[in-house]
């Protein structure tokens, strides 16, 4: 686990059941996070709009997003923060599921990176 969030008895049980599988699905650290984002491979996976012409991909946005919740006190997450907790996981959940035969330099790792989930680090 890269940090470890303490249940409060200000959140709901749904928050601190998201909190963990959260920290469950997010195995970078902020760093190796940070670190990815910064690469040409990180910028060039990912949807960027129906025309494909955005600045940025909707899962570079959301490992920018994730760096920002990894840095946040648990007791000032948001219900908007554990919406995007919840994004995080299902993505995670879903796209790992979909594995292809190259996971080494496929843009399916590239994408997961970028949600924060480095598939390798599970072999």
């Amino acid at each position: 686990m890269l940090m470890e969030w303490e249940p409060m008895a200000s959140k709901t049980f749904d928050h601190n059941h998201v909190a963990r599988d959260f920290m469950a699905a997010v195995n970078m650290s902020v760093k190796e996070l940070e670190e990815w984002l910064d690469t040409p491979e990180s910028k060039a996976v990912g949807w960027k709009g129906a025309d494909g012409k955005a600045r940025e991909s909707i899962g570079h946005a959301s490992g920018r997003r994730i760096v920002a919740l990894l840095g946040t006190p648990f007791e000032e997450l948001t219900n908007d923060d554990f919406a995007h907790m919840r994004k995080v996981i299902n993505y995670v959940k879903r796209h790992t599921a979909q594995q292809p035969t190259n996971i080494f330099t496929s843009r399916w790792r590239y994408s997961l990176m970028n949600w924060g989930h480095d598939p390798l680090k599970s072999l």
